[in-house]
C-alpha cells in the first residue's frame, strides 16, 4: 500500500485553477520533497492531503483512507507541522503534548509515557514545565515536531521545518527526519531549502501553474536538464553580445553541456574574438536549484 495515493486532484478559487488534474504517489517509507514556486498550487494540494480543504474533483488517500469518505480515518494515520510554530504559548511544553495526547484520545498513561519520550529525544525535557511563549524559534519548532509524533503518526507532513533556524537546531531536525524514515515511516516535505531538499528526500515533486512538472530523485532530475555539468564564467567586462548558448547569470554566464572541455575552448574562442579577459571559470554538477529554476522559470522563494 502507497503512503499517499493523488489521481486527477483538482482544486478551483473563484473560477481560477490552483491544482489541475494532479496525479502523484508517495511510497511508503520515504522522504519525499514537493517543490513549487508562490502560486504554484503546492499549498492548495498539501491541504488538500491534510483534511483542510475539500478538492473540486479527482480522489486522494492516505495509506488506503479517501479523505473525501473517510477523512477522519486518515487524519488519525497522518501528523502535520506547519512552518509557524502553533503550539499553545500559555501552556508548557508537557501541557501542550498531552493536550495533543487527549485529543487523540490517548490513555493518559501512554501519553506521558510519549511526552517523556520525545521531549528527552529533543532535548526540551528540562524545561518540560515552562511556558512555550518563553521558547525560541528552534525549541518551538522541536515542540511542534514532538505535538506531531504524539500520535504515532505513519505520515508526516513538514511545512519548512528548518527555516530560521540555528545551524545546531536544523541539523538536529534534520537527522530526526533521516531516522522516521528509517522507522519506515514516511515523511512529506515542502521547502524552499534546495540543498536540504536535495540531501534529505528520496524523490521530488516539482508543480508549476497547478500541474506536476517532475517526479523523480533528486539526482535523476539533476539529469534532466540537458547536460550533466554547469560551466559558469566571467569576463574582465561586459561583452556586446551573450557568448552562444549561454545564459545571463548576474555579471557572469552559464551553460549546460555533457562536453565541459568543448565548452570551455569555445569560451576562450569568443574572449579572443571579443577583445576579453576570461577571469573565472567554475564546472559543477548542475544543482537541484537548477532543475527547479529550468522547469519553472523562476527561482525558489
Amino acid at each position: 500500500m502507497e503512503a499517499i495515493e493523488v489521481k486527477d486532484l483538482s482544486k478551483s478559487f473563484n473560477g481560477l485553477t490552483a491544482v489541475n488534474r494532479v496525479t502523484f504517489t508517495v511510497h511508503q517509507g520515504e522522504i519525499f520533497g514537493f517543490l513549487g514556486p508562490n502560486g504554484a498550487g503546492k499549498t492548495t494540494t498539501v491541504r488538500m492531503l491534510t483534511g483542510v480543504l475539500k478538492p473540486d474533483a479527482g480522489e486522494a488517500r492516505v495509506r488506503g483512507h479517501d479523505l473525501k469518505t473517510d477523512l477522519v480515518k486518515a487524519k488519525a494515520v497522518l501528523g502535520v507541522v506547519p512552518e509557524t510554530a502553533n503550539a499553545y504559548g500559555d501552556l508548557t511544553a508537557w501541557g501542550n503534548l498531552m493536550l495533543i495526547a487527549s485529543l487523540y484520545g490517548i490513555p493518559r498513561r501512554d501519553g506521558e509515557q510519549r511526552a517523556a519520550r520525545l521531549l528527552t529525544e529533543f532535548g526540551l525535557y528540562e524545561r518540560r514545565a515552562s511556558k512555550v511563549k518563553g521558547f525560541s524559534k528552534g525549541m518551538k519548532q522541536r515542540l511542534m515536531l514532538a505535538m506531531a509524533l504524539v500520535s504515532n503518526p505513519e505520515v508526516l507532513f513538514l511545512d519548512e521545518p528548518t527555516s530560521g533556524l540555528d545551524v545546531q537546531s536544523a541539523r538536529a531536525i534534520r537527522q530526526k527526519i533521516r531516522a522516521l524514515r528509517d522507522e519506515g515511516r514516511t515523511v512529506f516535505l515542502t521547502s524552499h531549502n534546495m540543498q536540504e531538499v536535495s540531501m534529505l528526500c528520496d524523490r521530488v515533486g516539482i508543480i508549476n501553474r497547478g500541474q506536476m512538472v517532475a517526479l523523480e530523485s533528486p539526482e535523476i532530475l539533476r539529469h534532466r536538464i540537458g547536460g550533466t555539468v554547469t560551466v559558469e564564467f566571467s569576463f574582465d567586462k561586459t561583452p556586446s553580445s551573450t557568448p552562444p548558448g549561454a545564459e545571463r547569470i548576474g555579471d557572469a554566464y552559464r551553460l549546460y553541456t555533457t562536453e565541459p572541455h568543448e565548452v570551455i575552448s569555445s569560451i576562450m574562442g569568443f574572449a579572443t574574438r571579443n577583445g576579453l579577459k576570461l577571469i573565472s571559470v567554475n564546472v559543477q554538477s548542475p544543482s537541484l536549484e537548477d532543475v527547479f529554476v529550468k522547469l519553472t522559470g523562476g527561482a525558489p522563494e
